[in-house]
């Protein structure tokens, strides 16, 4: 556990330092999209701006001022790397999870895209925190299962209001995340190991949650992406596919071995 503290303390002093990334405070690049803006995003300039762009990039919402923050960027890290210096991050990250809102996000970042983008990614989190409630103790209980299903959704509720309502803090959103991730990590590995020499099948829950719990290092790593377009954390979100394959193979035998353990149960009675 000495290794998770380490790594949550890690977590959060990444998100303080993510709240005001070096490239967004290089003055240089303030000065080049203040110029661009004023060149570019006002009068006949602004007009010519809109006629030449695409109709994808506008149907996106991608404005004047997100194109010169863009090319303003390329400027800054074409003179860092003319100086030798390591190429500065932007915004937070270096380029632009429900899957549909994390695709939305990764399409076109804005305040109500990265909303919810993160708030699904709680939401993911809190539900395999329940599918594991449901496994462990709700099959046998189901009141304390509807009672545990109550207090998830108030968890949810209470930290969607707060990042919506008062703050959208960077910090408390990762240290809340980390948390409810190790729990959902506990949990499910502690249930794996207690059932594994009768169900030879949670091998792959195994397999699943510390391949994610690698994987997720990856969130931590801040590196120029490779050939323009892989940075870490598109390389995360890679990584995760054939992972979910396997606990969807898990899920699937699992089922097969409920249904197996309820059809012998009934012809027992």
């Amino acid at each position: 556990m000495a290794g998770w503290a380490a790594r949550l303390v890690l977590l959060a002093g990444a998100a303080a330092l993510a709240s005001g990334s070096q490239g967004d405070r290089e003055p240089v690049y303030r000065d080049c999209v203040l110029k661009c803006e004023e060149q570019n995003c006002s009068g006949g300039a602004l007009k010519h701006f809109r006629s030449r762009q695409p109709i994808y990039m506008s149907l996106a919402g991608w404005t004047c001022r997100d194109d010169c923050k863009y090319e303003c960027m390329w400027v800054t890290v074409g003179l860092y790397l003319q100086e030798g210096h390591k190429v500065p991050q932007f915004h937070g990250k270096v380029s632009l999870n429900a899957w549909f809102w994390s695709t939305v996000f990764h399409t076109r970042d804005t305040d109500l895209t990265e909303k919810m983008d993160y708030f699904c990614a709680s939401t993911v989190i809190l539900h395999s925190i329940y599918l594991c409630c449901v496994r462990t103790v709700g099959l046998q209980h189901p009141a304390v299962l509807s009672a545990f299903r109550a207090l998830l959704l108030l968890m949810l509720t209470a930290h969607v209001s707060y990042l919506s309502l008062i703050r959208f803090d960077y910090g408390y959103n990762l240290v809340a995340n980390v948390a409810i991730g190790l729990v959902n990590v506990v949990w499910w590995l502690a249930w794996c190991l207690w059932n594994q020499r009768r169900l030879p099948h949670v091998r792959k829950c195994v397999v699943v949650v510390l391949l994610l719990q690698g994987l997720s290092l990856l969130e931590l790593l801040d590196f120029p992406p490779l050939f323009w377009v892989l940075d870490a954390h598109a390389i995360w979100h890679i990584s995760t596919i054939p992972v979910h394959v396997l606990f969807f193979s898990f899920l699937e035998d699992d089922s097969l071995y409920l249904l197996k353990e309820s059809e012998a149960k009934f012809k027992r009675d």
